[in-house]
């Protein structure tokens, strides 16, 4: 079975993937991560993330596993490295890369073949899987997402201003929701649950019955 959580950044979804997957004894699959990836490998070789062709490259070279819940680039654990502002702002502008799309949505179905998974991202439901059993997107005020987004960056140790956090998310959210290929929108039988008022726990609870209820169907 398969399942999509998609929705905006700091909404929750990943949050609510790893839990769900916890929960239903799924396996994980962190698509967000695989974007930072190709951002870093890029980074790391001085290659401007605008030049389309040679960031598709990157992303077709680089080898991306997720042993142990953690995040590797050619067998290098990168988990914490793809986490800084810096990084975040380079994998937006490479998720609109269509090449670099295409690239790791066919690694993403080679990773999810055969398996029981939970899936998270921008595209899952709409584009990745679009036959998946079980389609969410999660939403939440654009201030509650970045109080989320500075939290977790404070508690990373990356003090970064809320006006920042804002800005930041903003521009994230165009180029999501405006990029040609693969645009941020839920699919049309996705499961649509805003989180603002939700804890984490809440959040699950209504993941796991929905999907319960499903299997048992």
């Amino acid at each position: 079975m398969i399942v999509t959580i998609d929705g905006p950044a700091s909404s929750g979804k990943s949050t609510a993937a790893r839990g769900l997957a916890q929960r239903l004894q799924f396996q994980f699959l962190d698509t967000g991560a695989m974007y930072r990836v190709v951002a870093l490998a890029c980074l790391q070789r001085s290659i401007d993330v605008t030049n389309t062709n040679a960031v598709a490259e990157v992303a077709e070279q680089v080898e991306i596993t997720f042993p142990d819940g953690r995040v590797f680039a050619a067998g290098i654990d990168v988990t914490n490295a793809i986490r800084t502002p810096k990084i975040t702002q380079a994998a937006s502008l490479v998720a609109t890369n269509t090449n670099v799309r295409r690239e790791l949505v066919c690694q993403q179905r080679k990773l999810a073949e055969g398996l029981n998974i939970v899936t998270e991202g921008r595209d899952q439901g709409t584009v990745a899987f679009p036959e998946a059993e079980c389609k969410f997107y999660l939403t939440a005020d654009s201030q509650v997402r970045a109080h989320r987004r500075q939290r977790d960056l404070n508690s990373n140790k990356q003090n970064v201003s809320l006006k920042e956090v804002i800005t930041q998310l903003q521009a994230r959210d165009q180029r999501d929701k405006n990029r040609f290929d693969s645009p941020l929108k839920p699919a049309e039988d996705a499961v649509q649950i805003d989180t603002t008022q939700l804890k984490p726990a809440e959040v699950l609870d209504v993941l796991e019955s929905t999907i319960r209820q499903r299997l048992a169907d």
